[in-house]
Order: structure tokens, then sequence, then C-alpha cells
């Protein structure tokens, strides 16, 4: 397993839609090891595909956070069957360095993909998995948590972001 780069914002795949996984080839499964290790190693509890430079709808999550690594999970091509209530989570994100932003969510999720060997798997999650999931799932409809922010703190962070790339 190797640790991969993770790519920030706003690099341009991070805001592009990413394409479904045809199917699992070596490549696929060497990418989801080394997603979970780079997931892990960089204390995140969700990873999706475009944040190490692959448009491709897969992500790796695990709401035991980074420490305890008990309940690591893989999704491809995940898509959400039911959603309701809401709630509203202060979120970070590994390719938003220093960013942090209240987002609206749903309380309850139910999705559906497959498993790492390809196997169709449904979850019903809430609380924090729940958020996990739905902030992922962003990442693979090219959002990230810039777009879910006030008009004000995305200028704001884009002035810091230009900032650090001149510096």
């Amino acid at each position: 397993m190797a640790k991969l780069p993770i790519y920030t914002y706003p690099e341009p795949v991070l805001a592009q839609i990413a394409q479904p996984v045809a199917e699992i080839t070596p490549e696929i499964a060497k990418l989801i090891e080394d997603m979970v290790e780079t997931m892990y190693e960089s204390d995140g509890v969700g990873l999706a595909a475009p944040q190490v430079g692959k448009s491709i709808r897969l992500i790796t999550l695990d709401e035991t956070g980074p420490k305890e690594r008990a309940k690591p999970m893989v999704l491809l091509n995940p898509e959400f069957v039911e959603q309701t209530g809401v709630k509203e989570s202060e979120e970070s994100c590994l390719s938003l360095p220093t960013f942090s932003c209240k987002v609206k969510r749903f309380d309850t999720v139910t999705v559906r993909g497959l498993n790492e060997k390809g196997e169709a798997v449904e979850l019903k999650a809430e609380g924090l998995l729940a958020v996990i999931l739905q902030h992922e799932i962003d990442h693979l409809d090219g959002k990230t948590l810039v777009d879910h922010a006030s008009r004000l703190k995305r200028t704001l962070y884009d002035s810091k972001v230009k900032k650090w790339r001149k510096d």
C-alpha cells in the first residue's frame, strides 16, 4: 500500500462529475487499498477518488476515524436511495486545508452501490456516517465544501489559496 497525494482546491478534478466504475480491475483494487491507507494516514474519515486525482465513482470511509480503524468501508458507484430529515453539521475536508463550514445535510440516508468485491450493497446510515457518505458523494458529483459556503467565506478562502500558490 502507498499513501497517495491529495489534490487540493481548486484542482479541476475536484470540480468534475466522476465516471462510474465499470469493473473492479487489479488497478482499481490497488487504488482501493491505497485510498484506505491515504485516508487513515491523513487523519480522515472519508476519501473520494477525485481527491487523489482519479475521476471515478469510488469512496472509502470509516466512521471510527483514523485512530480506531474498526469499520473501513468501500463503495463504488454509490447512489442515494432515500434521504430524510435535516441537520446541520460542521465539516472540514482533506482537499480544503484550514477550511470548515456548516452544511445542511440529510439526517438519515440510504445508499446503494458495490463493495470492493463487486457485490451489491445497501447501507442505511444516520449521524456521522450519513454526513460522511453525503460529503464523499458530493466529491463524486464535483462539489466541495466551498460550494456549500457563503459567498463571503468562499471569496476569503479563494484569496487565501491564491496567496498560498504565490508563496
